[in-house]
């Protein structure tokens, strides 16, 4: 699909129609405006990063898509082809949130890229279950500030980060990258991610969904759907789920949870300091174990003393009063199998010899260390938004096919606000709830409404690919294809 072969053989169609005419310009023309756009995403391509298996062969492609030019803001991406039939596989944009996390330390290389890094962060192994079987896949570090994606401006970063300003500079970045890749302009078009992305995600098809309305001033983007993972959605209904679920799960005591019951109005934006004190009481008895799936075992990585310490020392997200300082507790992401995948992805990607031959600005990045999830971001980010659920109603009428999934394990953003979301959508049950099977076993439970479909997944933490990797390949494979989940 990326071969040089594809110039030629459009000039030799044009060669056809044009034996009876004098067209010799017209074909100069042509090879002309095909060889640049052949050049333009061709440099982008890897030959092979540092550690990477030599089979099987990955296209691959990597690089910066300018989304400000004024500013100097450029975001960075990696891009797969498919493993099979690029031609005919829709185009499928993940993100992950945080704010502030990285969907090259994250999703890429820990979850669903072909290319996953390898213990202690010296090479690379092939995914069995990458989601590139079924189709294009696409990660782009957003915000600007996350990993290897920059900003000439120094005022936009970090103060004036907030989700309108995210999904502008998505969408800027999405559409440049078609034009980039021209080739998949009218291809079905499909977005997912997990966590914080639970915002990114909505509001990035919302804002492509309207300006697919008014062809004159935008480009027209195949959006089909999309499909979020654990995601960040009502504060109301995660926040109520998440001390319900810490409760239900025996991380804290009766005297907890009535308590935290008692003095917390979630519904309010800023908390009373009674509430903020329930809720870091809460925080206390999670720190012993991994938030992110309750099941698993924490990182001891550069382990020093007692766990308490280590995860004090390690936790940058600190309590302070005020709401907004626990939601940045509530978003650092540190969970799967090995808790320590971003330890790994960090002396990866801070190599200089893997710098340059993924097409970093290595200048810059001398300057700044690559981080898996920055913590000035979580820090300085403006929640603006405490509901995507009015953009949820809005689609669903629009008729994008709408996903979400949950994995049961997490605590972070559980599988009980997750369902409270949901529920408060108020759609027509198009399908009970009921058991989906994976392997003759239970993978776990599926409900359908008219323009959503929720879908839990047994054993799974915040990080489903991570934990369930096989499990999540089928769920995406019946997103894409519309088969029924677990036939």
């Amino acid at each position: 699909m990326f071969s040089p072969k594809w110039s030629i053989l459009v000039a030799d169609m044009n060669l056809i129609l044009c034996l009876k005419l004098p067209c010799f310009f017209l074909l100069i023309t042509l090879f002309s405006k095909a060889s640049a756009i052949n050049v333009t995403y061709e440099s982008d391509r890897i030959n092979l990063l540092p550690g990477q298996p030599s089979n099987p062969l990955i296209s691959h492609f990597s690089g910066y898509i300018t989304v400000n030019e004024n500013h100097g803001r450029a975001l960075f991406y990696w891009f797969f082809e498919a493993q099979s039939e690029p031609s005919k596989k829709p185009l499928l944009l993940w993100l992950n949130g945080g704010p502030g996390c990285s969907s090259i330390g994250y999703g890429a290389v820990v979850e669903i890229g072909p290319l996953l890094v390898n213990e202690n962060g010296e090479g690379l192994h092939f995914n069995n279950y990458s989601w590139n079987q079924e189709a294009n896949l696409l990660f782009v570090e957003s915000p600007v500030g996350i990993g290897f994606s920059y900003t000439n401006t120094t005022s936009d970063f970090p103060t004036i980060l907030e989700d309108h300003f995210v999904a502008e500079d998505a969408y800027n970045f999405l559409a440049n990258w078609l034009q980039r890749f021209p080739q998949f302009k009218s291809r079905d078009f499909f977005i997912s991610g997990e966590s914080y992305a639970g915002h990114y995600i909505p509001q990035l098809a919302e804002l492509i969904f309207d300006r697919n309305k008014d062809t004159n001033r935008y480009p027209f983007i195949n959006l089909k759907g999309f499909i979020a993972g654990n995601p960040e959605t009502d504060d109301y209904y995660d926040n109520k789920g998440l001390l319900e679920y810490a409760w239900s799960h025996a991380v804290i005591s009766d005297e907890q949870y009535d308590k935290a019951k008692q003095v917390c109005d979630f519904k309010q934006f800023y908390w009373s300091d009674e509430c903020n004190h329930a809720m870091d009481q809460v925080f206390q008895d999670y720190r012993e174990i991994d938030i992110y799936n309750i099941y698993a075992p924490i990182c001891r990585l550069n382990s020093t003393s007692s766990i308490a310490d280590d995860n004090n020392s390690n936790d940058p997200e600190s309590f302070v009063k005020g709401r907004k300082n626990y939601r940045l507790r509530r978003m650092r992401i540190f969970g799967g199998y090995d808790p320590c995948y971003s330890n790994y992805a960090e002396k990866y990607f801070n190599r200089k010899d893997v710098q340059s031959s993924f097409h970093a600005d290595t200048e810059r990045a001398t300057k700044v260390t690559w981080k898996v999830c920055d913590d000035s971001i979580l820090r300085t980010y403006n929640f603006s938004v405490s509901s995507v659920l009015p953009i949820y109603s809005k689609l669903t009428k629009g008729g994008l096919k709408i996903w979400i999934y949950s994995g049961d394990a997490d605590g972070r953003v559980p599988v009980i606000g997750t369902r409270y979301c949901v529920e408060a959508l108020g759609l027509r049950l198009k399908s009970s709830w009921r058991t989906w099977y994976h392997h003759n076993q239970v993978g776990g439970r599926i409900v359908e409404y008219e323009g959503l479909t929720y879908v839990t997944v047994r054993g799974a933490g915040h990080l489903v690919p991570l934990n369930k990797p096989s499990e999540a390949l089928s769920i995406i494979h019946a997103f894409l294809t519309a088969h029924t989940l677990g036939s």
